[in-house]
């Protein structure tokens, strides 16, 4: 058997170091913002040449992990999330395939009679009645998305039993209630107060905002208001050419 020690020894010298400076960004030990060591610092911890070092972290440059700042130095950057725009994602599993630990919490949890707003939204009559959720979704110690959802009580009626202060209201309907088609709607705003404060931004920050129906059998399940800090996150689709050329 193999000594843990000693395969640590055992690996290149520029993947040690590689290692060592991923573990502590992953960890949180070295958050977004943080200046890590000057290369000359770290030929000097790991007694090895600057090429050694220039290879480990380039190598973190292309995982998305730190940027270079021309004379300033080396600094761990906000992993950037990607979502596809016709794609329902599983919020925790954005977080951890970004390499941090996910958190869910509760703001708010209201049952309550619909507005005009609300009901043009979820096609509800004037007597029907919703279920609003208020939640922040956390990557490590960063606010990763605000969500803000009403459900539809007349299509899952479920809902009303539901607390949501451990489970996101995402991942109980998706287990709960088969949709068959959704809607995106998406913009860039600036962050309002109340926004920025829960986010933790600055006031009038960009953020996404991703606005989402999705109904089956023609009847409205949910709606969503997703917003991100716009530094962090991006979305993406695929498309394919309608014909082909070879």
């Amino acid at each position: 058997m193999i000594d843990p020690a000693t395969a640590v020894k055992e690996l290149p010298l520029h993947r040690r170091i590689l290692d060592d400076v991923e573990g502590r960004i992953l960890s949180g030990e070295w958050p977004p913002g943080h200046r890590i060591p000057f290369e000359h610092e770290l030929t000097e911890q790991y007694g090895c040449s600057r090429m050694t070092v220039n290879k480990a972290l380039t190598e973190l440059v292309k995982r998305g992990l730190i940027e270079r700042r021309r004379r300033s130095g080396t600094f761990v950057i906000q992993p950037q999330a990607q979502s596809a725009v016709l794609e329902i994602h599983d919020m925790e599993a954005e977080v951890r395939s970004l390499g941090l630990p996910y958190r869910y919490e509760r703001l708010a949890r209201t049952k309550r009679a619909p507005r005009a707003v609300d009901r043009r939204l979820l096609d509800l009559s004037a007597g029907g009645k919703l279920i609003d959720v208020v939640a922040v979704h956390y990557a490590g110690a960063r606010p990763f998305c605000l969500e803000e959802r009403m459900i539809n009580l007349a299509a899952v009626p479920e809902a009303d039993e539901q607390a949501f202060d451990t489970e996101p209201p995402s991942q109980w309907l998706i287990r709960q209630v088969p949709w068959s088609a959704a809607e995106h709607r998406i913009r860039a705003v600036g962050a309002d107060a109340r926004v920025a404060e829960l986010l933790h931004i600055a006031p009038g920050a960009a953020c996404l905002v991703v606005e989402r129906r999705t109904w089956s059998g023609g009847v409205y399940i949910t709606h969503a208001r997703l917003t991100y800090p716009g530094e962090s996150h991006e979305l993406v689709a695929e498309f394919a050419a309608a014909h082909p050329k070879g």
